[in-house]
């Protein structure tokens, strides 16, 4: 009976463990340039983080950036998007005031025919209508720290950023007394 549990366990564990080998893969080779190196860095962990915690990633984009749960799971696991460009076509979207459709939609005539490598930092400048500010640098800037914060995860500020929001224990305890 052991014997029959155990290769239960090990057939049923199997394709787990190789889809969570290939979600690894997919995102060891992810790369991302949206023409802050800063946010760069944020993104890849933030598509790590996705990895580990899909459940999480996907309620907080939907209740901070008001994206329907199902849009951004059907992105994730229906077309193949990585959680870093997810939250930043979403999040972009907001502090834009366009839609996460319209980042996605412009995202998507960037791709190559034959596959390849997109720069969100194209996408940006060329097909939002938008002029990209610091103003909007900043406040997505805020949005990746609040997330990391929500999600208890550590995140380096660079001196900017520090000098903005403070330390964990100032903006959790700015966060405290907004509630």
């Amino acid at each position: 009976m052991k014997r029959l549990c155990l290769l239960l366990v090990l057939w049923l564990g199997l394709p787990w463990a190789a889809l969570a080998q290939q979600t690894a893969e997919k995102s060891d080779t992810y790369q991302v340039h949206t023409g802050d190196a800063w946010v760069d860095a944020q993104l890849q962990d933030i598509n790590h983080y996705a990895e580990r915690f899909p459940d999480s990633f996907l309620d907080e984009v939907a209740r901070y950036a008001g994206v329907s749960r199902g849009y951004i799971a059907a992105l994730m696991y229906t077309h193949g998007w990585h959680a870093g460009d997810i939250y930043f076509a979403c999040f972009w979207g907001k502090v834009t005031e366009h839609s996460c459709r319209d980042c996605v939609r412009a995202f998507s005539r960037h791709v190559p025919e034959e596959g390849g490598f997109v720069q969100w930092s194209d996408v940006v400048n060329d097909d939002l209508g938008t002029e990209p500010t610091n103003l909007h640098w900043r406040a997505l800037r805020h949005a990746i720290v609040a997330s990391h914060d929500h999600w208890d995860r550590p995140v380096e500020l660079d001196a900017t950023l520090k000098r903005q929001l403070g330390d964990r224990a100032q903006r959790d305890k700015r966060a405290r007394a907004d509630r």
